[in-house]
């Protein structure tokens, strides 16, 4: 059996949760890969095939997508173009990560497309609703990338359609202890402002990882340093608390990992909205920024915050298998 598995690149989580799923997908078959995007800092192990630019957002420096960045660096007629030559009908399988290539390439060619994703859950109506009513956000969400049928991942599954997040290996065989720092990653702030807003809290040794340098860097009780995987998973496992996005990798693995955790949403990004609201629900403090007024909350969570409790058992082989034996029945049978 050909599949053809396709990965959104902007940001991490995508890339991270490719690492533990392609091996699986290799199980059933000959495993090619697309990724498009031009925001990720994982590298992956595994061939990419097909290398695509995409559709990127492109992260700000003050807390949000820079929006004009992004329209500016988008190319629709490279976009189109890729979308015409992806010969997405030469596969028997197409499982798609929110990868926007592929999905209007099946979808114009009427090529079954299998979502198999974070971004197929956010919007089911069993999860709390964001606070705000970004109807452009929600637009986009729903249409970005379409599919055929859905499979999403979320903090909390159905255990049919949705499930629980796919926690990476490295992540699950980390030793958890807390050596007292806290570890952040808000990639759409930029240092300066980190430096300015965590220093207000002497007390506390914070482990930033940023995208916007490329050399460790040292201010007080700050440590900045560029994005590495292998430490910023060692840093969450060792850390006393975890401070980042409301994205859904790295809030899944904090709570895996037992931490406590606070998100700030970033700004334009509906998604990271949605998230927000689910986690709150969940009991994970969410401020909106890090300017003054978010300042008792954090303070309160420093001092007082807590672990949410979370079961995340081990189950992308089996949540892989079922996607392939339902998709494609006989050569599921055969294997």
């Amino acid at each position: 059996m050909k599949i053809l598995y396709a990965i959104q690149g902007t940001g991490n989580g995508h890339l991270s949760r490719a690492l533990d799923i392609i091996p699986y997908l290799q199980q059933h078959g000959k495993v090619d890969i697309v990724v498009s995007g031009i925001q990720g800092d994982l590298k992956l192990p595994f061939e990419v095939k097909y290398p695509l630019r995409g559709l990127s957002f492109i992260f700000g420096k003050n807390g949000g997508v820079d929006m004009w960045k992004t329209l500016k660096r988008t190319n629709l007629r490279k976009f189109v173009k890729s979308v015409r030559q992806l010969p997405v009908e030469n596969y028997d399988l197409v499982i798609n990560d929110f990868e926007p290539v592929t999905a209007w390439a099946c979808y114009f060619k009427n090529k079954p497309c299998i979502a198999l994703s974070h971004q197929a859950a956010v919007l089911n109506p069993a999860y709390p609703p964001a606070e705000s009513t970004d109807k452009m956000g929600r637009l986009i969400l729903q249409q970005y990338a379409p599919s055929t049928e859905a499979y999403g991942f979320h903090f909390s599954g159905n255990g049919t359609t949705i499930f629980t997040p796919v926690i990476r290996g490295q992540v699950r065989g980390q030793q958890v202890t807390n050596e007292g720092h806290y570890t952040v990653y808000l990639p759409a702030y930029d240092d300066a402002k980190l430096i300015k807003r965590l220093s207000e809290y002497p007390e506390v040794n914070w482990d930033v990882f940023s995208k916007h340098n490329k050399k460790m860097l040292v201010v007080n009780n700050i440590t900045v340093q560029p994005i590495n995987n292998e430490e910023f998973t060692a840093s969450m496992a060792s850390s006393a608390g975890v401070l980042c996005g409301a994205g859904f990798e790295t809030p899944a693995e904090a709570l895996y990992l037992g931490k406590k955790l606070l998100v700030i949403p970033m700004k334009n990004q509906y998604e990271q909205q949605l998230n927000a609201a689910a986690l709150k629900a969940m009991g994970v403090p969410v401020v909106k920024s890090l300017k003054p007024d978010s300042k008792p909350v954090i303070k309160d969570w420093l001092e007082n915050g807590q672990p949410v409790p979370v079961n995340y058992p081990d189950i992308t082989q089996e949540i892989v298998n079922k996607v392939v034996a339902r998709h494609f029945k006989e050569s599921a049978t055969l294997m």
